[in-house]
């Protein structure tokens, strides 16, 4: 038996549905917490969150009532960025929607819902959740940034003296890129590859972008501009 637990939050309109993958998911990861709708999800999510009890997956559908599993998605994305994500809907034409929001997709569940396909992927999913677990156990302990700021790699979250700092999909995409290169300038074009994917960026939207994250840091900035060549993170011991 794994010493690691993986947490699922289940949101799906549909009754017959919604037990079908409850019991399904139940069989396979160590808790599983149900909603109804995109407003009963993203309610539990930040409960869980305000409670230091992150989810390590979400599955949900995509067309609900009160809130649809994109505008729910959108919300998680603002709490935890890495957040991972199963689709579960009854119209395939999703899938060309959901490559329009950077998501760390798992897998796509189309109704009606094939058993042994659902199970062979859920049960690769609970393993990959494993397996990062194992991996990022050494990240457990917070990353000092100096006085005020601390970081959480396994989690992907900034702390001032404790607490979360919020910061915007693209602020915190930034900030990883420039915690996986500690040490290192990371050029503007790095940045651009790495956080929209597409070196034609206007360099405008980047700036834009940094800034704001920088006047969230602004009382002991941690984040220094390298004129010319990038931005660089070096740590008090470095």
């Amino acid at each position: 038996m794994s010493t690691y637990t993986t947490r699922v939050l289940l949101v799906e309109d549909e009754e017959v549905a919604r037990k079908t993958l409850s019991f399904y998911l139940n069989t396979i990861f160590d808790e599983v917490v149900v909603a109804s709708d995109g407003q009963e999800g993203i309610n539990f999510y930040k409960e869980s969150f305000n409670n230091d009890r992150c989810f390590d997956l979400v599955l949900t559908d995509i067309k609900m009532p009160n809130k649809d599993g994109i505008e729910m998605i959108d919300e998680i994305l603002v709490i935890v960025p890495d957040q991972k994500f199963i689709i579960v809907s009854a119209h395939k034409n999703e899938e060309d929607l959901l490559k329009l929001i950077n998501l760390k997709v798992l897998g796509y569940f189309v109704k009606p819902l094939n058993v042994d396909d659902m199970m062979d992927m859920l049960q690769k999913a609970n393993d990959e959740l494993i397996s990062a677990k194992k991996d990022s156990k050494e990240d457990d302990s917070p990353l000092v940034l100096n006085n005020t700021y601390t970081y959480n790699r396994s989690r992907s979250l900034l702390y001032k003296d404790g607490l979360s700092v919020k910061l915007s999909k693209k602020e915190s995409q930034i900030l990883e890129v420039l915690i996986k290169n500690l040490g290192e300038v990371v050029s503007v074009e790095r940045f651009k590859e790495d956080v929209w994917g597409d070196l034609t960026t206007n360099d405008s939207a980047f700036r834009t972008v940094m800034k704001r994250l920088k006047d969230k840091i602004i009382d002991d900035d941690f984040i220094i501009s390298q004129k010319g060549y990038g931005y660089i993170i070096e740590l008090p011991y470095m």
